[in-house]
C-alpha cells in the first residue's frame, strides 16, 4: 500500500466491486421480486455481461491508447447513471422487460474498461517481487465486495426494496470513480499507433498465439458456466425451496467472501512461480466437490457450509490465475491482453446464467449438479491445455533469433 498510487487504485477498485456485487444481488433479487420470473433473471445476468464482453477487444485498444485510469472512471459513471434509471423507472412502475434488458445491454457495454483497466494497472504500479501480494489483494477485493456487498444488498431488498438498493450502488460508483481520479497511469501514450479497429486485432492475435492465455481462456469460460448456474440457482434454492428471505441470500454470498478473504490473504504470501496450475486444480477439484452438496441440502446450514468452501477455494484460485497471467503476458499488451482475456474467461458466467433459467423451471437439482460437473471438467484444463513453464519455450526462441541473425 505504500507504493505511490496504489492506496487509490485498491480503494477505488474495492468501492467499484462492493457497488458491483450489490447490483449483481439486487438485480437478480429485483426480477425475481418484481417480475416472477427465474428465466427473465437469467436473461438479465446474460444482457448484464455479454455484450460488453463482445467488444473487449475495443475496450483493450483504448485502455492501451488513451490510459486505464479516466476509462475506468467513464464505466463507473455509466454503471451508476443505468442503476439510478433502473430504480426510478421502476418507482414510477415504467419499466416493462424490454426496457430493463435494453438499460441492462447498455450499461454493459463500458463494463470491459473497468474489468480489465483496474487490474491491469496492478502489475504497473507494483513491482514485480510485490505482484503475489497485490494480486492477493485484488483477489481479496472481490471477496470483500462480497463479503459487504452482498449482505448489504440483500438487507436492503429485504427491508426497503430491490429498487433502493440498485439505487445505493449509484452512490458507490461515483465515489469509486473520483478515487480513481487520484490514480496516476505511468503508461506512455504512443502516438504512432494504428488504427483503434487494428489495435484491436492485434490484441486478439496476441491472445489468440499466446498459448498461457488461450489455456487459461478454455479453464475459466468453462469453470465460470458453473458459477452462472450457482448465481441464479442458489437464490432460487434459498428463497423457494429453504423459504428463507433475500437477505439471507445476501448474508450467504457474504459468507463466501469471509472465507475467499481469509485464504487469498494467506496464500498470497506464498511464492506461486511453477505451481500456479496445480493450485488452480485443486481450488476448483475442491470447489466442485463443495457444489455437490447443495443439491442434497435440506437446510440452510449444509448450505453456508457449501458456499464457504467454495469460497475458501476462490482465494489461492484467483491468486494463481492473477499473477500467471501477468507473468506471462508483455507489459506492452496488458490493456489489450487483459481485456480480452477477462471477457473470454468470463464469458462462461452469463452463458451459465442464461442457460440456468430454463433448466431451474424444469429441475432446480439438475441445474445444481450440472454446476458441480461443469466445475469438475474444468479442471482438467489447467494441466493440459497451460504450459508447464514458458521459460524454455522463450530461450529456444532466442537461441533460433540469435542463428538466425549469425
Amino acid at each position: 500500500m505504500r507504493v505511490p498510487g496504489f492506496a487509490y487504485l485498491y480503494a477505488s477498485l474495492l468501492v467499484g466491486r462492493l457497488s458491483g456485487q450489490m447490483v449483481a444481488i439486487a438485480l437478480i433479487l429485483f426480477v425475481l421480486a418484481r417480475y416472477h420470473s427465474p428465466q427473465l433473471a437469467g436473461v438479465t445476468a446474460f444482457l448484464a455481461i455479454t455484450p460488453g464482453l463482445l467488444l473487449s477487444p475495443i475496450a483493450g485498444a483504448l485502455l492501451d491508447r488513451y490510459g486505464r485510469a479516466r476509462l475506468v472512471m467513464l464505466d463507473n459513471l455509466v454503471a451508476a447513471a443505468t442503476g439510478l434509471l433502473v430504480a426510478g423507472l421502476s418507482w414510477r412502475q415504467a419499466l416493462p422487460p424490454p426496457l430493463l434488458l435494453t438499460i441492462v445491454f447498455v450499461s454493459s457495454l463500458t463494463f470491459p474498461l473497468s474489468n480489465g483497466g483496474a487490474r491491469s494497472l496492478f502489475p504497473i504500479l507494483a513491482p514485480r517481487h510485490l505482484w503475489e501480494r497485490a494480486n492477493a489483494l485484488d483477489s481479496s477485493g472481490h471477496v470483500i465486495a462480497t463479503l459487504l456487498g452482498a449482505p448489504l444488498a440483500g438487507v436492503l431488498v429485504g427491508f426497503a426494496g430491490p429498487e433502493w438498493a440498485i439505487a445505493t450502488t449509484g452512490v458507490g460508483y461515483v465515489a469509486a470513480a473520483a478515487l480513481m481520479a487520484r490514480v496516476h497511469d505511468p503508461t506512455p501514450r504512443d502516438s504512432g499507433r494504428p488504427s483503434l479497429f487494428v489495435d484491436a486485432w492485434h490484441g486478439l492475435r496476441y491472445v489468440a498465439r499466446n498459448a498461457s492465455l488461450r489455456g487459461l481462456a478454455l479453464t475459466l469460460s468453462t469453470y465460470n458456466l458453473s458459477w452462472g448456474v450457482l448465481n441464479i440457482a442458489v437464490p432460487v434454492l434459498v428463497l423457494g425451496r429453504l423459504h428463507q428471505g433475500p437477505a439471507t441470500v445476501g448474508l450467504l454470498w457474504g459468507a463466501m467472501g469471509a472465507g475467499g478473504l481469509v485464504s487469498a490473504l494467506f496464500f498470497g504470501r506464498i511464492n506461486s512461480r511453477g505451481r500456479e496450475r496445480h493450485l488452480m486444480v485443486g481450488a476448483i477439484v475442491v470447489s466442485a466437490a463443495a457444489m455437490a452438496l447443495l443439491p442434497l441440502a435440506a437446510s440452510l446450514p449444509l448450505v453456508v457450509a457449501a458456499i464457504v468452501v467454495v469460497g475458501v477455494a476462490n482465494g489461492p484460485f484467483d491468486v494463481a490465475l492473477f499473477t500467471l497471467r501477468q507473468r506471462r503476458t508483455d507489459p506492452a499488451w496488458f490493456g489489450r491482453a487483459f481485456a480480452i482475456s477477462m471477457s473470454v474467461n468470463w464469458i462462461g458466467t452469463p452463458i451459465g446464467s442464461a442457460l440456468a433459467g430454463p433448466v431451474i423451471a424444469w429441475s432446480l437439482d439438475a441445474a445444481l449438479w450440472a454446476a458441480a460437473i461443469v466445475a469438475l471438467v474444468s479442471a482438467v484444463f489447467p494441466v493440459v491445455a497451460i504450459p508447464a513453464d514458458v521459460r524454455d519455450a522463450e530461450t529456444l526462441a532466442g537461441r533460433l533469433d540469435a542463428r538466425r541473425r549469425r
